[in-house]
């Protein structure tokens, strides 16, 4: 066996294969360039390094739930002169994760709230944090569900374990009793520890109606409302402007 070869057994035996991947084109572009082996080497290590990276962000947004995988680098902000682009791009520095705040993106339907939460979900990923999207609605039954089969506390842990939690669609209708006090129990063991984006039609002053008990939602409210970027969207609706180039 000649070098090469002992070299591509040793790496799969390593399990490097990002470097087994590009070594040929590697030792190619070493041999037709004047760089050193420290060059190659450190050339070498950025193939693995990167093909990591790559595979810890896929496992990261394959645990996320997304609908489907937005960026921000895909939203046309340009549609709509009423969005506040750079609030929106200030949030992509992922600082309100470390500062354990949340962030409210409001406005009527169509005008690009889901999207951009999940494009902000998409940078955290990127950044290596852990990010869960759900459905109100669906959180709601999903918690539910666990009072069933006695998995309810395995099942709140998954929403407050990750550092970014987005709650798409949240007040479209009165909570009940049960589902206030599971969001209850959501905000408590978040608060102050991480971070949630919530997307909502109702503006955040109508937010305190939703909940049957009123010291329930002041105390929720006083919560999640602490520290919190607050960013309503109005003006054209960014869905009949994507259906209408169909």
């Amino acid at each position: 066996m000649n070098i090469e070869g002992q070299i591509e057994n040793k790496l799969k035996l390593l399990r490097l294969k990002g470097m087994l991947e590009t070594l040929p084109v590697r030792l190619k572009q070493a041999e037709e360039s004047n760089n050193g082996y420290l060059d190659f080497l450190m050339t070498l290590i950025e193939d693995e390094y990167e093909r990591r990276q790559s595979g810890r962000l896929l496992k990261r947004l394959k645990k996320t739930g997304f609908e489907e995988e937005k960026t921000l680098e895909g939203f046309d902000f340009s549609f709509n002169p009423e969005i506040p682009v750079k609030r929106i791009k200030q949030l992509a520095n992922c600082a309100y994760i470390d500062k354990k705040e949340n962030v409210f993106l409001l406005g009527p339907v169509g005008v690009g709230k889901t999207h951009i939460a999940e494009a902000l979900g998409h940078i955290a990923c990127r950044m290596g944090y852990e990010v869960l999207f759900a459905k109100a609605v669906k959180m709601f039954r999903h918690l539910n569900g666990g009072r069933a089969d006695n998995s309810f506390e395995r099942r709140i842990k998954r929403y407050t374990s990750a550092h970014l939690l987005i709650i798409d669609d949240f007040g479209l209708k009165p909570l009940t009793p049960t589902q206030s006090d599971d969001f209850y129990e959501v905000i408590s063991e978040r608060y102050m520890k991480k971070s949630i984006i919530f997307t909502g039609n109702r503006a955040i002053e109508d937010w305190q109606g939703l909940f049957p008990d009123p010291i329930i939602a002041n105390s929720v409210m006083d919560r999640i409302a602490h520290n919190a970027h607050q960013i309503t969207i109005t003006g054209e609706s960014y869905r009949n402007k994507k259906e209408g180039k169909k």
